[in-house]
């Protein structure tokens, strides 16, 4: 799967995306991230990207034509028309499920990040097929919010992981929060890891692990069990925690 990041700084982005699981992914040829300034597609001089909003207000809109050329370039770099995000406060909100949807049904895809006090609405209009929102809060561009999508996606690509579990375990997968995770050693400063994780019975650490999850959702995120699929015993057993 491919990722093309348009921005302003995208030496802030290649830092991150070029580490860890994402850099051993992309060494792999699971996935490449590319990032492309929109400053080179000016037609000025001063390579400005932005200017006063028509009707006046305050700060400055970053202009349309950079971006579509920006965008063309790109596309036509691929071969096609590429599905297209704006990072925005403005869309609705990312979620696990969201994700999912965009690794399977997506070979690339291109994350436009914004600045200033917004972007000419003739860009939007022109390149843009869907607004995508991390959060309810305003940042100061949109490149934290594209390394998030581009993170969070890259997971449910086959390979990318250690294993081909390990995404659906994971929290929010099934609607829960996940369980509680012990490692070596066994007892510190008093406690200890619950005896049913060591005693090799799969069943039982599987049992014992969804009841965990569930506790866990009640108590930090309830309102996440209003959507949950749950089971009647699992809907009486909320209701004895």
């Amino acid at each position: 799967m491919r990722f093309d990041i348009m921005t302003l700084f995208p030496e802030a982005v290649s830092p991150m995306l070029n580490a860890s699981i994402l850099g051993r992914a992309q060494k792999k040829g699971l996935i490449e991230i590319h990032t492309h300034q929109i400053r080179d597609y000016t037609a000025n001089r001063q390579n400005q990207v932005d200017d006063y909003p028509y009707g006046g207000g305050r700060g400055a809109i970053m202009q349309c034509d950079p971006l579509w050329r920006c965008w063309c370039a790109v596309c036509d770099e691929i071969g096609a028309p590429v599905h297209t995000i704006f990072l925005s406060p403005c869309g609705p909100a990312f979620d696990q499920a969201k994700a999912r949807q965009l690794q399977s049904g997506y070979d690339n895809l291109i994350l436009v990040c914004g600045h200033y006090e917004g972007v000419d609405q003739r860009a939007l209009d022109t390149c843009i097929d869907e607004e995508i929102s991390i959060g309810d809060y305003i940042l100061t561009g949109g490149e934290l919010a594209a390394m998030v999508l581009t993170d969070c996606v890259a997971r449910f690509i086959p390979g990318v992981l250690g294993s081909a579990e390990s995404p659906e375990e994971e929290s929010f997968s099934d609607g829960l929060l996940e369980y509680p995770q012990y490692t070596r050693p066994r007892e510190l400063n008093g406690m200890e890891v619950p005896d049913v994780l060591l005693s090799g019975d799969h069943a039982k650490i599987k049992a014992w692990r969804r009841i965990e999850s569930l506790r866990a959702t009640k108590r930090h995120r309830p309102d996440l069990l209003a959507s949950a699929e749950l089971t009647d015993k699992e809907k009486r057993l909320l209701e004895e925690l």
